[in-house]
């Protein structure tokens, strides 16, 4: 079938790039790996200046993590990549997971709650993890080469693609539909809580984990109510997308503006600061790929913006309202502040952006010859496969993950789901070692290669001509869920955040079988736009 014609044509692109075939795999340049390594010796160089604390082993297997994650992060600094390559965003928050951060802890001497009993020396344990995460790193590797494997023989079937287009016809008045349902269902939400107040009050006491959570069974609610922002990012994304006027600067940057006051209307003052992050990372990216291009100096105010917002807002989810004015009161307000919720900026960044502390203290118990410690051989992942059904049907579930993340810290059966649990979230490494022990782990980076690699292939399927590319932000999101967050946190990311946009998009798209070998002529001719930068 004849192509229809591709709206990305008319954009001004530059001549020279990197433009891999599909399926070709990503390779290592000498050049970036050399980078790497001179970049990780420096850090590592101006560490030793501050303590001789890094005088230890365990600054290089943490060297070599930073060294092959950071080759990603090089390449797409140089513009190897694409500027929402999964590969070169997982890079980059790689660099700060595996490598930055162990150093910091060390530097700054800033590890876990006091309550455990800690090991002796954090370092020994810091740089077991980094062993197992260099191996798993590798694995990763070769998992996501693997999946982007270039086909050798291809079928008539193979050389097919389905591209899906939006029906304007269809996407408007369903678009419409759901934004009506979801306003009524999150005023009903504020009304059940007696105000915006309450609500807030009622968010702060489930952070502080006072009492009963009264969100407790509203996670059907709000996988409807919530998606109200994201769906009227789509609805203008597609209605400006014909419209040159609407794709400028001034006008994209109050439709953001907007958009992140939607978004804390809807959602965010329960005082989850993610679900305003990566919602803005969907919509930015959205903009990126649909109306107008973002380059990294966007990028770099926009993590600016993110880590600001990330610790204001963090003392807004234990304190609400009343802490916020605080914040903004003074140096000595704001420490007392600090002081009482544990809001930090090395907590912002070791432990919310950050799991070194947790995996390492996780191996150390483990390894402990005195650890009463039982793997839960997959239990951890039944609550995740589980809390999609309703109470209703299903009234007793499994215990979640809290259970073990607490027996490994304080001792079997100090689990109590009212009195005292743990509440950490360990990482697609630490949950590995709940259910499976340490040498595990390795092998839980195929998962992350895998993840990543159909992303990748699914950013240069969609990027000529299939409006699934809407979608295609959050996926990239997603991989850098699969590495920090725990099971129950990939479920509840793509139900709750996403589920009503894959919904409105399968109901108004229109799917068509086109040839594979027109897709890549006309790949060809707009200059692989899939990797502008």
């Amino acid at each position: 079938m004849k192509l229809q014609k591709w709206r990305y044509s008319r954009r001004k692109l530059p001549t020279k790039r990197y433009s891999p075939e599909l399926g070709q795999k990503h390779p290592i340049y000498p050049d970036s790996l050399m980078v790497a390594v001179f970049i990780c010796i420096l850090v590592i160089f101006c560490f030793l200046q501050t303590s001789g604390e890094f005088l230890h082993w365990f600054v290089i297997p943490v060297a070599l993590c930073g060294i092959v994650i950071g080759i990603d992060a090089i390449d797409w600094f140089r513009g190897k990549l694409n500027l929402f390559d999964p590969v070169g965003i997982l890079g980059l928050l790689g660099f700060h997971f595996f490598f930055i951060a162990p150093l910091l802890h060390v530097s700054l001497d800033f590890w876990m709650d006091e309550d455990i009993t800690p090991p002796s020396d954090w370092r020994i344990w810091i740089g077991g993890m980094a062993i197992l995460n260099f191996l798993g790193l590798l694995v990763y590797r070769f998992c996501r080469n693997l999946i982007n494997q270039p086909v050798k023989k291809k079928s008539k079937h193979k050389s097919q693609q389905t591209i899906w287009k939006i029906e304007p016809k269809r996407f408007f008045p369903i678009v419409c539909v759901a934004l009506i349902i979801s306003a009524i269902l999150q005023l009903m939400v504020y009304h059940k809580f007696g105000g915006l107040e309450n609500y807030i009050a009622a968010a702060t006491r489930a952070a502080r984990r006072e009492g009963e959570n009264e969100f407790q069974g509203m996670g059907i609610v709000f996988l409807v109510s919530e998606s109200f922002p994201i769906l009227s990012m789509m609805a203008f994304t597609v209605y400006a997308k014909t419209r040159k006027r609407l794709q400028s600067n001034t006008v994209l940057i109050i439709a953001l503006i907007i958009f992140i006051g939607l978004q804390l209307i809807f959602g965010g003052l329960r005082g989850s600061r993610s679900n305003i992050i990566w919602a803005l990372f969907w919509a930015v990216g959205i903009i990126h790929f649909w109306l107008r291009q973002i380059n990294k100096k966007h990028i770099a105010l926009g993590l600016v913006f993110m880590l600001l917002f990330m610790y204001i807002y963090g003392f807004f989810k234990t304190g609400g309202l009343e802490a916020i004015n605080t914040v903004f009161q003074g140096q000595s307000a704001r420490a007392a502040l600090q002081e009482e919720s544990g809001r930090s900026w090395e907590s912002l960044a070791l432990q919310d952006l950050g799991r070194s502390d947790v995996q390492a203290f996780l191996l150390y118990r483990l390894m402990d010859q005195n650890s009463d410690y039982e793997y839960a051989w997959g239990r951890t992942y039944l609550p995740a496969l589980t809390m999609l059904i309703p109470s209703a049907i299903m009234p007793e579930k499994p215990a979640e993950k809290m259970k073990e993340g607490t027996e490994i810290q304080f001792g079997k059966g100090t689990y109590h789901p009212q009195l005292w649990s743990s509440s950490k979230v360990y990482g697609l490494a630490g949950e590995t070692m709940l259910n499976f022990g340490p040498y595990a782990v390795p092998f839980a980076f195929i998962a992350l290669g895998i993840v990543v690699g159909h992303v990748r292939r699914w950013l240069v399927h969609w990027s000529v001509g299939d409006d699934r590319l809407l979608l295609l932000p959050m996926l990239v999101n997603f991989c850098f869920i699969v590495l920090v967050a725990d099971t129950d946190n990939y479920i509840f990311f793509l139900l709750k955040n996403s589920g009503m946009a894959m919904l409105v998009i399968f109901l108004s798209c229109q799917k068509t079988i086109v040839n594979q070998d027109a897709l890549n002529k006309t790949r060809n001719q707009a200059k692989s736009l899939t990797y502008y930068l």
